[in-house]
């Protein structure tokens, strides 16, 4: 079984509906963010944007990230399409 690769994708515009869904110890990949990027307050988000794919194609996506304050928004991964 191979690893999947991640989608390729450009966010257009801004991030809408933003939630917090997880922060703190509930973060399970505290540890490996701290050592990647420095340590901080991360919180796993989510929203809505319109995403470019590799392809040209533009939709409206679920997004996901990690973030912290003084270090920014890192890992984004696309979830689900919105029709």
């Amino acid at each position: 079984m191979r690893e999947e690769q991640p989608a390729q994708f450009e966010i257009v515009g801004e991030i809408r509906h933003i939630e917090v869904i997880a922060a703190g110890a509930s973060l399970r990949i505290r540890q490996r963010l701290n050592r990647a990027y420095g340590k901080g307050r991360w919180r796993k988000m989510k929203g809505i944007a319109l995403v470019n794919l590799a392809d040209g194609t533009v939709i409206e996506a679920e997004i996901h990230w990690y973030e912290a304050h003084g270090i920014g928004r890192r890992e984004f991964k696309m979830k689900r399409v919105i029709l």
